[in-house]
Parts: C-alpha cells; sequence; structure tokens
C-alpha cells in the first residue's frame, strides 16, 4: 500500500511540470494563463505563441503522462518486490494522478491545463490500441461541430466505452480510469461548456467542415 501511494504522489509531482509554464519560463517569462483562454494547454500555447512553443508544450505533456504509467507505476518502494502488486491498478491510479496535477500543479498555484494532452500520453503508457478511437472520435467531432473542447470531451468518453466493447486485458482498472477521465476532463472544461451555451465559444474553422461550406 505504502509503495502505491509513493507511485501516486510522484506521478502528480510530475504532472505538476505542466509544459507551458515551464517552457514559457525558458521563453523569457511568459505566462499564458494570462492571455487569450487563460488555459495553460497546448491550444492557447498554440494560439498566443506559435507552433514552436506549442510542440513543446505538447511533448512535455504528453511524455510526463507515458512516463507515470510505464515509468512510476513500475518502479519499487517500501521494500515492495519490482514487479509486486497490481501493476495494472498503479499504471491506471497513477495515470490518474498525472492528469489531476497538470490540472492542479502544486508547482503554479493549482492553476494547469486541462489535462487532455497528458491523458493522451496516458492511453499511450496503458493501452496504445486504445489511441485509435480516441483520436478518430476526436478528429470526426472537431469536423462535426468545430468545437476542440467538445471533440476532446467526445474523445474522452469514447475510451471507457472502447474498454467495454472491446474487453481489453486488464479490462477493469482501465474501465475505471476511462470513466475518472471522463469526468475530470467534463469537468476541467466546464468554462467551454458554458460558452458553447451562450454562443460565444471559437471554432476551429480549419476543421469544422460546415465552417468550410460557409466560407
Amino acid at each position: 500500500m505504502i509503495d502505491l501511494v509513493i507511485k501516486v504522489a510522484l506521478s502528480y509531482l510530475l504532472g505538476s511540470v505542466v509544459g507551458s509554464l515551464l517552457v514559457g519560463r525558458l521563453y523569457g517569462g511568459v505566462d499564458i494563463r494570462k492571455l487569450a483562454s487563460g488555459n495553460a494547454g497546448a491550444t492557447n500555447a498554440l494560439r498566443t505563441q506559435g507552433k514552436a512553443f506549442a510542440f513543446c508544450v505538447l511533448l512535455i505533456d504528453i511524455a510526463k503522462g507515458w512516463v507515470a504509467t510505464r515509468v512510476i507505476a513500475q518502479l519499487s518502494f517500501a521494500g515492495a518486490t519490482p514487479g509486486e502488486g497490481p501493476i495494472a491498478w498503479a499504471a491506471s491510479l497513477c495515470g490518474l494522478a498525472v492528469i489531476i496535477g497538470h490540472v492542479y500543479p502544486v508547482w503554479y498555484g493549482f492553476r494547469g491545463g486541462k489535462g487532455v494532452a497528458t491523458l493522451v500520453g496516458v492511453v499511450v503508457g496503458l493501452a496504445p490500441g486504445l489511441l485509435i478511437p480516441l483520436l478518430v472520435t476526436w478528429l470526426l467531432a472537431a469536423m462535426l461541430f468545430g468545437f476542440v473542447g467538445l471533440a476532446s470531451m467526445i474523445a474522452t468518453m469514447s475510451l471507457p466505452v472502447a474498454v467495454a466493447v472491446t474487453r481489453m486485458d486488464p479490462e477493469m482498472p482501465l474501465l475505471v480510469f476511462g470513466v475518472f477521465a471522463v469526468a475530470l476532463v467534463v469537468f476541467t472544461h466546464r468554462s467551454n461548456i458554458a460558452r458553447m451555451r451562450a454562443g460565444k465559444e471559437p471554432r476551429a474553422r480549419r476543421l469544422w467542415l460546415f465552417g468550410k461550406q460557409r466560407s
């Protein structure tokens, strides 16, 4: 049990290293939480700082999700034997912890991003096969509705569905991760939901099929 607590805590601390804020410091102290949407994620980084900045942010945030599930979850602490215990559950819990760390980073006043890029890294670490329904669903939703935030929420919802339908092994840890990931991503996108309801949410017109038809 102590072994698992240490792994989860380390994953949270790793998640708290937010890519946009780390890169922003290297770029002369840029804090994108004070720009545009105020989100410390790759989308806002792209809108405010450009492609190179956003690519570095995306790479860091995805990488830490993979490290938490494939490296930290496999470590041994508190006298535990390497490989001992429910590794699948440890990986899933470490995956949730690293996403929570990204959303509520202890290093940055608990104001981070929305967790989607880190979620992608976690999925790659837990079950790479789930990346296909995740990305395909995101792309289809973005093309149909034009909202990046809505596409992210719908894509995350595809995870527990894909696990249940394909009955991936181990099923239960992945299913629990998927359900909690949906709840967390929807919660972090509550401001997007409010803006969509108010008709103030900007659309990604390069992806939105109906936007191209109107232009």
